[in-house]
C-alpha cells in the first residue's frame, strides 16, 4: 500500500538533518547559521546517496517569511533614500545583462555547450524563469536549472564567509519598522502577505512568493501601519527552508551530468562573483553605499538569499532588496527579446 504522502518521509529527514546542521553551525559561529547548514549538510547527504526532498511549497514557505521580513524595513524614510540610488539600480541592472553576456560566452567557449544554452545558463535571473525562457528558445532546461543551482550554492556560501571574515557586520544597518511581536497584529500580516502571493502565484508570477509578501509588507510599512515583527523562530524557520531547497538539488545525477559542463558552470560563476564584487565596490566609491551593501547589491545571487545576508549581516537590508528585485523583473522581462536580438546579430551562430 503507497503512502499518503509518500515525500512526506524524505522531507522530515531533510529539515532533521537541516535543524541539527543549523545548531552546528550556531555553535561554530558561521554565517547565516540557519541557511547555510541545512543547505550544506542536505546537499552532502543527497550527494551520498540518502534520499531528501523539499516539496515546493517549502520553498515557498521559505521565500513568504523572507519578503514579509524583507518589507517591514521599507519605512517612508528609507523610501526617500532609495529614490536617490535609482540611477545605480539602473546602473546595475545593465551591469548583470552585461555580466550574463560574458559568462556566456565563457561557458560555450570552456564547455562546448550550444550558446542557447550557456546564455540562459548564464544570465543572472531566476532558475525556473530562465530554464523555462531557455527552453522556449530551444536551449537544454535541465543543464540551465542545474547552472543555475550550482551558481546559487557558490554566491551563498562565498559572500557570507567573505563578508564575516571581512569584518563588516552592524557596519550600514537599517530597522525594521516595528521589533515588537504582536500576535492579531502578526496574524492579520501572516494573511494579507500569504493572500497576495497566493494571487501572484496564479497568475503565473515571477518569484510571487517573494514579492507577493514584500509588496504587501512594503505598502504596509509605506503607510505607517505597523501590525507585527516576525518572531525570530519564523525567520529561522524561512532560512531552512530556503537551504534545505537548495541543498536537496543536489543528488548523485547531479553530479554525473556532464561534469565538465558543471565545471565550466563553477569556473563561470567564480569569475561572475569576482567581476560584480569590483563592479559593487566602484558602484560604492561612486554613490556612497557601503562597499558590503553596493557588493552584496550587484552579486550574481537570488533575491531570497542576497537579501537575507543582508539582514543577517544588517547591510543596507532595502538597498540590496531594491536592487536585486528591479534587476529580476528587468531580466524576465528582456532576456528574450534580447536573446532574440543578439541571435539576429550572429550571437547564436554555432561557427
Amino acid at each position: 500500500m503507497e503512502p499518503v504522502f509518500p515525500g512526506l518521509l524524505p522531507f522530515c529527514g531533510a529539515l532533521v538533518i537541516g535543524i541539527l546542521a543549523a545548531h552546528l553551525c550556531t555553535w561554530l559561529k558561521s554565517p547565516l547559521p540557519w541557511m547555510i547548514g541545512p543547505l550544506l549538510a542536505t546537499a552532502a547527504a543527497c550527494m551520498s546517496g540518502c534520499r531528501l526532498v523539499c516539496p515546493v511549497q517549502g520553498r515557498q514557505a521559505g521565500q513568504w517569511v523572507i519578503g514579509t521580513a524583507l518589507g517591514l524595513y521599507f519605512t517612508p524614510a528609507v523610501l526617500k533614500i532609495l529614490s536617490a540610488y535609482l540611477g545605480y539600480i539602473a546602473a546595475g541592472v545593465i551591469f548583470a545583462l552585461s555580466l550574463g553576456i560574458a559568462c556566456a560566452w565563457l561557458l560555450h567557449r570552456i564547455t562546448g555547450v550550444d550558446r542557447k544554452t550557456a546564455f540562459f545558463a548564464m544570465a543572472i535571473g531566476g532558475a525556473s524563469e530562465m530554464a523555462v525562457q531557455g527552453e522556449q528558445h530551444g536551449a537544454q532546461m535541465d543543464r540551465i536549472a542545474a547552472a543555475h543551482s550550482l551558481r546559487i550554492m557558490l554566491v551563498v556560501i562565498a559572500l557570507p564567509f567573505a563578508l564575516k571574515f571581512w569584518g563588516v557586520h552592524g557596519l550600514d544597518p537599517f530597522l525594521p519598522a516595528t521589533r515588537q511581536v504582536h500576535l492579531p497584529g502578526l496574524a492579520g500580516l501572516i494573511l494579507l502577505t500569504a493572500c497576495l502571493g497566493y494571487v501572484l502565484q496564479r497568475r503565473q508570477a515571477p518569484n510571487a512568493w517573494v514579492l507577493g509578501p514584500l509588496i504587501m509588507s512594503t505598502g504596509l510599512t509605506a503607510c505607517d501601519i505597523q501590525l507585527s515583527a516576525l518572531p525570530q523562530w519564523i525567520i529561522n524557520g524561512g532560512q531552512l527552508l530556503i537551504g534545505v531547497s537548495l541543498g536537496t538539488r543536489f543528488t548523485p545525477a547531479f553530479l554525473r551530468a556532464a561534469p565538465r559542463y558543471l565545471g565550466g558552470v563553477a569556473l563561470c560563476s567564480v569569475a561572475a562573483i569576482l567581476l560584480a564584487a569590483g563592479f559593487g565596490f566602484v558602484l560604492a566609491q561612486l554613490s556612497g553605499i557601503h562597499p558590503a551593501t553596493a557588493i552584496l547589491a550587484t552579486s550574481p545571487g537570488g533575491i531570497a538569499e542576497m537579501a537575507l545576508t543582508a539582514k543577517t549581516l544588517e547591510l543596507g537590508v532595502p538597498i540590496v532588496t531594491a536592487f536585486h528585485v528591479v534587476r529580476m523583473a528587468v531580466l524576465v522581462l528582456v532576456i528574450g527579446p534580447l536573446f532574440s536580438f543578439l541571435s539576429a546579430r550572429g550571437f547564436n551562430d554555432t561557427h
